[in-house]
């Protein structure tokens, strides 16, 4: 009994403590109204929806930082990124649904912002939205677009989103490969990296690491998201009130939000987080349907699959968990992370013993782990191989390294020429497969990753 009133009483101390705190920074949190004279909004659903914006703001950004980090030219006050952020109504789930700035949309009716003059519903682009009408023609057109509510909004620049990474002490984020981007700077080596506010910022702007583009830049924005989560629920910053304070005011410090979004509503999230872990975070992309979707005078867009959009976005107004249920008592066989999803490699086994059957038992293992083998195993001209070969033409090379992670000790021999085909070449020395999937996993309808599938292990 002694110990569960000094618990309450300590619970209820920092509490008070947090609240003060906050209530103190309430004042100086930039105020929007986003949602006036709003009309026909969606129902309700069951939990707390909020809009997430990212701009490019660079108001604040030093002349050293503009430098080093790539940050110059002219910005375009548009929203670079926009995800709904869902908190289950019991707050031990988080979902956040990525919607790309290139989505085919279509605006209300609406006054731009910027000339005051009055436009028609017309299609646009998604980010496009926040240039001509603000935080309210973003939030009527997400809302438009989705059918799910907006309870609050925030907007996050470049320089709170640094100093937010900053306070925490970095955060660790984890790369199968190299990632590389001349437009914003970044270089990083495949491995683990501790990333500090600037560096922090190059890895969810770079768009030009690999062909993905924006797609691969909000993966990536998905993974550091799940890093954040981690890195504030493992270190005591939510159990602190003095370090949710600084965290609370480095966020605050450079954000706009509405003006519902104050003190209890920051409270109620923090004492939500505090049981949070990157499991308890589920992220996805807006299922997509058509790429390159050209709009007279837009350009290439990207347009939703309706029937999947749908599903997804009902999904979220009734609460209900994005990712597919795991059982807790099936254990997760070991993995091993690769550039490149087994689905998308092709490879042709061959034998290279004189072992009976062993090219069959190869094909097999790595058709049961994803690779997309031939079914049609064959005999290699030299049946005197002892260590397991992965023959692969050198443009399809992060095949290949994917694919001899699979084959533990084997090696990598180059073939010019050879095309995209991949071959094994089994050698004595083969035991087994070894699982491996690539760093952004998909699950469930909706291709959803949890959190803890894509923090460092």
């Amino acid at each position: 009994m002694r110990a569960v009133t000094t618990v309450s009483v300590v619970v209820l101390a920092s509490a008070g403590i947090g609240h003060a705190v906050l209530s103190s920074l309430d004042a100086d949190i930039a105020r929007v109204d986003p949602f006036k004279d709003m009309k026909n909004r969606p129902e309700g659903g069951h939990g707390m929806n909020l809009l997430l914006v990212g701009t490019d703001g660079r108001e604040k950004i030093t002349e050293a930082e503009r430098r080093k980090y790539r940050l110059g030219g002219t910005p375009c006050h548009c929203t670079d990124t926009v995800m709904i952020v869902h908190i289950s109504e019991d707050r031990e789930r988080a979902s956040i649904v990525s919607l790309p700035r290139d989505s085919y949309a279509e605006a209300p009716a609406h006054t731009d912002a910027v000339t005051g003059e009055r436009h028609g519903a017309h299609p646009l682009k998604l980010n496009a939205a926040y240039a001509e009408g603000g935080p309210t023609l973003t939030v009527r057109t997400v809302e438009n677009m989705t059918h799910v509510k907006i309870d609050h909004y925030l907007e996050v620049d470049f320089t709170s989103f640094m100093k937010t990474v900053d306070v925490l002490g970095g955060v660790r984020i984890c790369t199968a490969q190299p990632l590389k981007d001349k437009y914003t700077g970044l270089d990083l080596t495949a491995g683990s990296h501790l990333l500090g506010g600037g560096q922090a910022l190059q890895y969810v702007r770079s768009r030009h690491t690999d062909g993905s583009s924006d797609l691969g830049r909000m993966k990536r924005q998905q993974r550091f998201l799940a890093a954040l989560v981690g890195q504030a629920t493992s270190s005591g910053v939510l159990l602190n009130p003095m370090k949710f304070r600084d965290v609370t005011r480095a966020v605050l410090g450079s954000v706009r939000a509405d003006k519902g979004f104050g003190t209890d509503e920051l409270l109620d999230l923090g004492r939500a987080m505090r049981n949070f872990s990157p499991s308890s975070s589920e992220f996805t992309t807006v299922p997509i349907g058509q790429m390159a979707y050209a709009v007279k005078g837009i350009g290439s867009t990207l347009k939703w699959d309706e029937p999947k959009s749908r599903n997804l976005f009902e999904s979220l107004r009734a609460d209900k968990p994005l990712a597919a249920p795991r059982s807790p008592r099936a254990p997760r066989p070991r993995t091993v992370r690769v550039a490149v999803a087994p689905q998308q490699i092709r490879v042709q086994v061959e034998n290279g013993t004189a072992t009976t059957g062993l090219g069959k038992r190869v094909d097999g293992a790595l058709a049961a782990t994803g690779f997309r083998t031939t079914g049609r195993p064959a005999t290699a001209p030299d049946r005197t191989v002892r260590r397991t070969v992965v023959a692969y033409d050198p443009r399809w090379d992060r095949s290949a390294r994917s694919l001899a992670a699979a084959l533990p000790g084997s090696e990598l021999r180059a073939v010019a020429g050879q095309g995209p085909l991949l071959k094994v070449i089994a050698g004595t020395d083969f035991k087994q497969v070894t699982r491996v999937r690539a760093e952004d996993p998909h699950q469930g309808e909706f291709g959803v990753v949890t959190g803890d599938q894509v923090v460092c292990p």
